[in-house]
């Protein structure tokens, strides 16, 4: 039998961490909307210092190394990836288009073929 395995946040201090990072968050937009009299520099000036610091504080915390990771990960993977030619390419597109013309049509023709058989045939709206 498999069993599922839940990850949560670790311990007590990634949770203080993750939490000083949302307060960070929210005070770094509050400073922005109250020094809007001050001007833009430094409405600009405390978002971006509010946001680069509670980015610092979430990936000091378990969850956010745990993000790097898996971007890490992930953009490994995609060098993995064998991508297709370009002539590949635009064959399979064209492929594609073409399924997509040919259902359209097959779809149309249906709905026409019902509504004549509802309309026309069964109910006799049409004559």
């Amino acid at each position: 039998m498999a069993t599922s395995q839940v990850e949560t946040v670790g311990g007590g201090a990634d949770k203080l961490k993750l939490a000083v990072a949302v307060v960070l968050l929210l005070a770094s937009l509050v400073a922005f909307y109250w020094l809007g009299k001050q001007g833009a520099l430094a409405q600009w000036g405390a978002l971006l210092v509010g946001l680069a610091a509670a980015v610092v504080v979430f990936f000091s915390a378990r969850t956010g190394r745990d993000l790097l990771a898996f971007g890490r990960d992930a953009w490994r993977e995609v060098g993995k990836v064998v991508w297709p030619e370009r002539k590949e390419a635009i064959q399979m597109t064209a492929y594609v288009f073409a399924f997509v013309v040919v259902m359209a049509v097959f779809l149309w023709l249906t709905d026409k073929t019902l509504e004549w058989t509802i309309f026309d045939l069964i109910l006799g709206w049409r004559k």
